[in-house]
Parts: C-alpha cells; structure tokens; sequence
C-alpha cells in the first residue's frame, strides 16, 4: 500500500536542508529503484518553483511500505529529520485514483 509522509520544516532551514540532501536524496532513490516511489518533492516556502533564499517549507514523500509501522520506521529514519530540518512528520495511508 501506499504511504504518504508530509515532513514540515522548521523555519530557515534552507542551510540544514542543503546539508543533509544528499543523504534524503540517496534513500529517495533506494525506494525509486525498488519500484516503490510514486512521488515525491519539497514545498516552495514561496509561490516559485525556485524559491530561493526563501527555502521550503516541508516535502512530500509518497511511497509503497508493507505496512503503516514500516512506513513511519522509515520516515523516523530521514537524514532531514536527524539534521533538524523537519519540525513534525505525518504518515498516513494514501490510496492512489488518479491518474489510471
């Protein structure tokens, strides 16, 4: 099933996002390769598709997982959690309708 995970940022953390992407990046592409990502991307704190200085404000992370537990283990385990970047992190389950 899919999972959705909304990780909210605290403010200004442009700097500690930037650290610790590479790492974020590198788990997003583990689950890419395994078939089980369906999307994911950051929150523009600002309405540009490149915000600058301004940051982000959160990211969304919808992927497969066995389970709810699975999926909230592998959300605890984020570099962008760890390095301080997220305030609060939500997993939910999501159920896929659109596209086909």
């Amino acid at each position: 099933m899919y999972y959705a995970i909304v990780g909210e940022d605290i403010d200004h953390s442009l700097e500690r996002r930037m650290a610790a992407r590479p790492a974020h990046i590198e788990r997003l592409t583990q689950l890419q390769n395994a078939g089980r990502l369906l999307t994911a991307g950051p929150f523009p704190a600002i309405d540009a598709a490149d915000p600058g200085p301004a940051g982000y404000s959160g990211s969304l992370i919808v992927a497969e997982f066995a389970s709810l537990d699975e999926a909230r283990a592998w959300a605890d385990q984020d570099p962008y959690l760890s390095a301080g970047v997220y305030r609060n992190v939500i997993v939910k389950p999501f159920r896929k309708v659109f596209p086909q």
